[in-house]
């Protein structure tokens, strides 16, 4: 056989048994990168990728991305310092854990159930993801967000308790702790259940599963219930980091009768920090120019306790010698202890002073990094206002049953009613969500027109659950822990993508493979659609 001039092999065929051989190969550039005297190029051809390591830039010299060339050179195994093996490590422990929570919730009688992945779009807080039907022109399936529908009526056709480690689709803008497009949750569901028995379930889960895979300090059972309000004043977040001891306190009524115009008829909230006094004033000036970053213009104002209990700091020309006692007691403070004030509108003072509760933490060395603190949000809020249109919307989960049931939908305001939603949280991240779920039809229907949903929307939107309902349903109960945030958290990661396989980058692509890509006119065709 005639020997090729070009290579003597394909980028995806060298491996270990090749080291030390003079070989050549072609292809185009995929990447190139100039490192200073040592350029690294990603040469492609039809059969994968191979990095060439190139020490004399005369040898490219004019070469760009997609231009074609031929290259000899000796094969050299990759050092081990250019080798991920915290990735690699991190996918064998993913493997691991996932093994492990399903080997938990059989044990715990949750029977493992697939459901669809194409399905129908429904208004579930986020943006769908649409795929377009080939055989029925002009219609979409949309990828599901969450198995929501089907796990309920699952419930009703009379299984007991199920789960699935499930893909879930929601078109979101990327965060640290959030991948855009898709990710995984633990979904289960139980019927004839409460709400504290789904609490029970969670508190096995993630208390076998932190203490297996960590050597930290696990929360035991039962976990702190938290009800939404309070841990929004507390806080300032329906996410708390309890290993944070900070509180946030109320003090509008106290500054009622304290003559300084930029807190008159306005929420306050106080932060006190133990020994924080002590800080020299950079500290201060240091965390003013924090809070102006986050939209507090005017910055924080503070007082802090010298060693023979006077106050210190600019602020406390403002109160009295009376106001002095009085705050002393009822935040309970002591020598170079020191009070931070936030305020601003309502709509968002508790956000702030949650933010400043973070910040304070991790500038005082507050946070116990060798645990794992765990609580239950209860008590969500039914219904929300929406900031764009000030019409109401659902606060969270739309399925979930409402506190005092339609009792409640039809006596109370809208904005009082409280739904059987609740989040699990460890560490200031939300690591669970779930509900008790409506299963009656006469809920569904009322609860879905106070958020503007007539019948038929429902009955179009959501007809299966509607039309299953209508047989008799058993009240059910469930949650979804998020597998990758779980992951994410064991291992001690502060991106999530360091814990999954071929995530895609911050702006939703996956370069690797080219995601998402132009198609072809044909395919265009064959789905009926037109790109204008």
């Amino acid at each position: 056989m005639t020997e090729n001039i070009y290579r003597t092999h394909t980028c995806d065929e060298l491996g270990e048994t090749d080291i030390n051989k003079t070989v050549k190969l072609a292809g185009w550039i995929d990447t190139i990168r100039d490192h200073g005297g040592i350029i690294f190029i990603d040469l492609r051809d039809h059969y994968g990728i191979t990095q060439i390591v190139v020490y004399n830039d005369n040898l490219i010299a004019g070469a760009g991305k997609e231009t074609v060339i031929s290259i000899e050179g000796k094969v050299v195994k990759r050092d081990e310092e250019t080798i991920n093996p915290k990735m690699h490590k991190n996918i064998i422990t993913r493997s691991k854990i996932i093994s492990y929570l399903r080997k938990k919730m059989e044990e715990l009688n949750f029977m493992e159930i697939q459901t669809p992945i194409l399905t129908a779009s429904s208004p579930e807080g986020a943006r769908d993801y649409l795929v377009p039907s080939r055989k029925h022109h002009g219609m979409f399936y949309a990828l599901p967000q969450a198995p929501q529908m089907f796990k309920q009526l699952l419930m009703v056709s009379g299984f007991d308790r199920y789960f699935q480690v499930a893909p879930c689709f929601r078109d979101e803008d990327s965060r640290l702790d959030r991948t855009p497009g898709e990710f995984y949750q633990l979904d289960f569901e139980m019927a004839f259940a409460t709400q504290e028995e789904v609490f029970a379930v969670l508190e096995k889960v993630f208390y076998d599963t932190f203490t297996e895979f960590s050597d930290k300090y696990v929360s035991p059972a039962p976990f702190v219930r938290i009800p939404y309000r309070e841990s929004m004043l507390k806080y300032g977040t329906d996410k708390p980091d309890l290993r944070n001891p900070l509180i946030i306190c109320d003090l509008t009524d106290f500054f009622k009768d304290v003559d300084f115009k930029p807190f008159k008829n306005r929420p306050v909230r106080g932060i006190v920090v133990p020994e924080c006094g002590r800080n020299p004033n950079s500290f201060f000036n240091d965390l003013n120019d924090f809070a102006r970053s986050i939209g507090m213009s005017a910055g924080m104002g503070n007082i802090s306790i010298n060693d023979d209990g006077t106050f210190k700091g600019p602020f406390a020309k403002f109160l009295s010698e009376e106001k002095q006692k009085e705050m002393l007691n009822i935040l309970n403070m002591k020598e170079f202890d020191t009070v931070f004030f936030i305020c601003d509108e309502i709509s968002i003072v508790n956000k702030l002073a949650g933010q400043i509760r973070t910040e304070l933490g991790k500038r005082m060395n507050l946070i116990d990094e060798n645990s794992y603190k765990f609580c239950f949000i209860v008590d969500f809020p039914m219904y929300e206002p929406n900031e764009e249109t000030g019409k109401i919307d659902f606060g969270h989960n739309p399925f979930s049953m409402p506190q005092g049931e339609l009792d409640a939908l039809t006596t109370k305001n809208p904005l009082d009613i409280y739904a059987y939603q609740y989040d699990a949280v460890c560490n200031g991240y939300e690591m669970a969500s779930g509900a008790v779920r409506n299963h009656s039809p006469e809920i569904m229907v009322k609860a879905f027109e106070i958020a503007g949903y007539d019948e038929e929307t429902v009955k179009t939107k959501f007809g299966g659950l509607y039309n299953a309902f209508h047989y008799g349903a058993p009240p059910h109960a469930g949650a979804a822990p998020g597998v990758d945030r779980m992951i994410m958290l064991l291992m001690g990661e502060e991106n999530i993508r360091e814990v999954i396989t071929f995530p895609m980058n911050s702006n939703a692509q996956d370069l690797m493979m080219n995601a998402p890509g132009h198609v072809t006119e044909i395919q265009l065709r064959e789905v009926h659609i037109k790109i204008r």
